[in-house]
């Protein structure tokens, strides 16, 4: 059995780094390159990340059915807003094939005023993160890679998170 665990450890690519308080991010050690990441706006015009390239990256994956996505919203509003991460644009992807009116509704009840929401296309990012459940938060460097994601909610509003991220803005 530790052999299993200390192989498991050896191969994966992710790499603890302690971030108190905060259990469900993982950090790659080496991070990932994702080819033709595109999503659509609320007027289903193609977005690409590449025309986002110096920007730190939050793909944050939800649904309005979803309790633990209304719960993390407020504070992924906030952090938008947060004036130590001036080089940050989130992106709120709809994974759950929901209209437009009822998007919107969500983001009304909750007063989200800071982003939009944008929406998963037919080809699925789900699929290509290989997302196991919602929120899930894909976390993008400068460099247009993936160098963490948060499985789950999370406070974005935690200063320990905040402090965090602030190395990749």
């Amino acid at each position: 059995m530790r052999f299993l665990i200390i192989f498991i450890f050896l191969i994966t690519n992710v790499v603890a780094e302690e971030l108190h308080g905060i259990k469900n991010i993982v950090i790659h050690k080496i991070p990932k390159t994702h080819d033709n990441v595109i999503f659509l706006d609320k007027n289903d015009q193609k977005i690409n990340i590449n025309e986002y390239t110096g920007n730190l990256l939050i793909l944050n994956f939800w649904a309005t059915w979803c309790e633990p996505c209304k719960d993390e919203m407020p504070s992924l509003n906030k952090l938008q807003a947060n004036p130590e991460l001036d080089n940050i644009k989130i992106f709120a992807i709809n994974i759950g094939k929901e209209t437009l009116d009822k998007v919107n509704k969500f983001f009304i009840d909750l007063n989200i005023k800071n982003f939009e929401p944008y929406f998963d296309p037919p080809t699925t990012l789900a699929k290509m993160f290989s997302l196991r459940g919602v929120p899930t938060t894909i976390l993008i460097n400068k460099d247009g890679q993936e160098f963490a994601r948060v499985i789950g909610s999370i406070d974005f509003e935690d200063k320990n998170f905040i402090n965090w991220i602030k190395k990749y803005n």
